[in-house]
């Protein structure tokens, strides 16, 4: 049987946010379809690793911690051809108030702290282990977004929690990482378009993961497909980035959303 253009038979991929909901799905994805493995978190406790699984607890703002995670996966496997650029920050809907509160009080430390991580460890991943695929003249990268760095969180959606007597919004800083991944994106593309790598984006929307019934039923109304998207659908659209079947798909941003930002 001949070999699918999907597939990524022995190709060693980075995963950074492993232990997440979605890095977790990203794993089984890229094993089913060949590939090996180097998860990258700051914890892995989670990671079941194996013979086509490495586990690597790094923080991936520190540019001479991720150096020698790729030191180690080297020593281990080979120079990686594909990075997904997956861990982020975001406060979580049980988030303290002043993480959720009003725009005009949203933390400066909050704000730096995602950006710190969404924004520089993401240029940082990219520095060493897409720069490393320079080298070799091979390679994908996929940034994971968001919706919300193309569009503004619509704060309607969370109008149950103003009724509930709460003072909720989605908060600023989220959106403004994401949407820095864009441009990264379209500069890595061109930079490093001659040496075979190919650098994309994609933003997701919301994945099903057991939220709050009321939020569902705000949320499900603005999506064509009424739903949201389970994790082993993101995870396909990430084997797609990473494989053959993408070889002329670079500094693109693949929308998967339902349909959220057609309307």
């Amino acid at each position: 049987m001949a070999e699918s253009p999907f597939d990524l038979p022995g190709r060693v991929v980075v995963l950074t946010g492993g232990n997440g909901q979605l890095g977790r799905a990203f794993t089984d994805r890229l094993l089913a379809a060949g590939a090996r493995v180097a998860v990258i978190d700051v914890a892995t406790d989670q990671v079941e690793t194996g013979e086509a699984v490495s586990a690597h607890q790094a923080d991936i703002t520190d540019r001479a911690a991720l150096e020698r995670v790729l030191a180690g996966i080297e020593a281990q496997w080979e120079t990686p051809s594909g990075l997904v650029n997956a861990a982020a920050l975001d406060s979580p809907p049980d988030a303290p108030a002043g993480e959720n509160g009003p725009f005009e009080t949203y933390p400066e430390a909050s704000f730096d702290k995602v950006m710190d991580v969404n924004v520089k460890g993401t240029l940082l991943c990219c520095q060493v282990f897409g720069g490393a695929m320079a080298k070799a003249k091979a390679g994908s990268i996929v940034n994971i977004a968001s919706i919300y760095g193309m569009v503004s969180p619509d704060q309607r959606i969370y109008e149950y929690r103003r009724e509930r007597g709460e003072e909720f919004y989605k908060p600023v800083a989220y959106s403004v990482s994401k949407s820095a991944l864009y441009n990264l994106t379209r500069y890595l593309a061109t930079y490093w378009g001659e040496t075979g790598v190919r650098v994309n984006t994609i933003s997701f929307a919301g994945v099903a993961a057991g939220q709050d019934e009321a939020f569902l039923k705000a949320y499900h109304a603005k999506v064509p497909l009424g739903r949201m998207a389970g994790a082993s659908e993101c995870a396909t659209a990430v084997q797609f980035l990473l494989s053959d079947a993408a070889s002329y798909v670079t500094g693109a941003n693949l929308v998967v959303d339902g349909g959220f930002t057609a309307w």
